[in-house]
């Protein structure tokens, strides 16, 4: 895997991400020719034996046998030169040297996509590990190989891992980059929020460039802030933020999207987010909550536009937004009935009358509602105090 400094993304994450468009069905066929020519390229380049095994495996490349015993030749020559170098180091080096010959046989591990060799590898580079920094470092990497593999188990004991050596040391640097690692599994795995506000915190100090380059990363803090912030949170951190209005034209309806959705513009907003959702369906980390997201950015524009009024005509609506009566009527259906929305819908006046609930009104109810059980408690235990 690529060194951790430098402005360039891991080849392996290019390549993870190559895999998962070439198992896509929504990739033109002749796409795919093209990534499957840049996979096996890949592959090769490296020597990545078992990750190719796995490939055949999955059927995304036919086997070819002289390419894979080449490659295991050569896997099994260099293993043999990385472990005569750590012997070499062991009797006549120091404990520095040593050190720099593990983690030199932990990066072919990685590099070939020997996964539970690589980890265990990197587990013996920690033992021999003294210095907080260093230590951090073999934390990236394994984060790094969770995010190859999307081992979610791996990653989040990782990101545990990491913050407890913080607890010893270590740079803001390395703790700002974490922050990035975090955001990513955060949104990964569906919490939106967390990722946002984690994202938002490293716009100004973002370097891992070996994730990501920093237009991917502005596109995931766009998408994620839309969903998570208040109106006046996003206009703080999000659409005047010079860091975003920097790079956030490079990235195809982005502008559009975030933009006319402050400013109200719901038809351009809807004709930005038709443009989006081909990125986000194409997206290694996001394609699998398409769907929830989809739903998510709906359920704001649309409770941001209620929220202007106490009654408004479905027609002046549907105009609004540049779409027909019958599919406002039939998308507020549904979001009203998943509790999203709280508006109800007079079908005989085509008028939608808002009914938000009162927050210090809903305070009250569950204050009593705490009082009562709490009197209840109190009752109970009375009763075995008597007895």
């Amino acid at each position: 895997m690529d060194a951790l400094e430098g402005t360039q993304q891991s080849q392996q994450l290019i390549l993870a991400h190559n895999v998962f468009l070439l198992k896509h069905p929504d990739v033109p066929d002749i796409e795919k020719v093209r990534l499957k020519d840049e996979v096996l390229n890949s592959v090769k380049s490296n020597d990545m034996t078992p990750y190719y095994e796995t490939l055949v495996a999955d059927k995304v490349v036919e086997l070819d046998q002289s390419v894979l015993d080449s490659m295991r030749a050569k896997n099994e020559g260099e293993i043999k030169k990385l472990d005569e170098k750590i012997t070499d180091a062991e009797e006549n080096l120091g404990e520095s040297e040593v050190r720099e010959a593990h983690l030199a046989k932990s990066l072919y591990y990685i590099q070939i996509g020997e996964k539970e060799k690589a980890l265990e590898q990197l587990k013996m580079t920690e033992s021999k590990t003294v210095a907080v920094g260093q230590k951090m470092d073999l934390v990236f990497y394994t984060l790094q190989i969770g995010f190859f593999y999307k081992d979610f188990d791996l990653i989040s004991k990782s990101i545990d891992k990491a913050k407890n050596l913080f607890e010893e040391g270590g740079d803001w640097e390395r703790k700002n980059r974490l922050k990035v690692y975090e955001g990513l599994y955060c949104m990964s795995t569906r919490n939106f929020k967390k990722a946002a506000n984690l994202f938002l915190d490293s716009i100004s100090t973002f370097t891992t460039y070996e994730l990501f380059p920093y237009e991917t990363f502005i596109f995931y803090t766009v998408l994620t802030s839309i969903i998570s912030l208040d109106r006046v949170s996003l206009k703080q951190k999000v659409v005047d933020a010079p860091e975003i209005l920097t790079v956030i034209g490079k990235v195809p309806y982005l502008s559009e999207f975030l933009n006319s959705l402050y400013d109200c513009q719901y038809k351009s907003f809807f004709l930005a987010f038709a443009g989006l959702t081909e990125q986000i369906k194409l997206d290694r980390y996001l394609h699998s909550h398409f769907r929830f997201y989809m739903r998510e950015v709906r359920t704001v524009v649309y409770s941001q536009f209620l929220e202007s009024y106490k009654s408004v005509t479905i027609e002046a609506m549907a105009k609004a937004f540049g779409v027909t009566v019958e599919f406002i009527d039939l998308e507020l259906s549904r979001f009203i009935a998943a509790g999203k929305l709280h508006c109800k819908i007079d079908k005989v006046a085509g008028v939608l009358e808002t009914n938000r609930p009162d927050a210090k009104n809903a305070l009250y109810q569950a204050t009593i509602k705490q009082g009562d059980f709490l009197l209840n408690r109190i009752q109970k235990l009375s009763r075995v105090i008597d007895l």
